[in-house]
């Protein structure tokens, strides 16, 4: 039961410090100049849209490191879970699967 404590809380914590490395990753990118130049490249009453879009666009690749690194952390430490993409994407393997047999039968 301690080393489950133990391993909750190393998980918990590894997290929080996988979201403040998301932070500062989008406080880098504020900083770059990037969301600056975005907004330049377009009218100003489309300033909002273009920033919104400047984010998506910095974010992208965070979120990605993210998802790296929880998935990481979590085959690190042993943690258990189910991602719900995966389940999605076996579903599509089988209908792929299936598909290529009823492809198959019909020659």
């Amino acid at each position: 039961m301690t080393e489950e404590k133990d391993n909750k809380l190393a998980h918990h914590t590894a997290v929080a410090v996988g979201l403040i490395g998301l932070g500062l990753w989008l406080y880098i990118g504020r900083y770059s100049g990037f969301l600056d130049w975005i907004i330049l490249q377009v009218p100003e009453k489309y300033a909002g849209s273009a920033l919104m879009i400047g984010i998506m666009v910095i974010m992208v690749p965070g979120l990605f490191i993210w998802t790296l690194y929880n998935r990481w952390i979590e085959k690190r430490l042993s943690v258990k879970g189910i991602y719900y993409e995966d389940e999605y994407y076996k579903d599509q393997d089988k209908l792929k699967e299936k598909s290529k047999a009823e492809k198959q039968a019909k020659k």
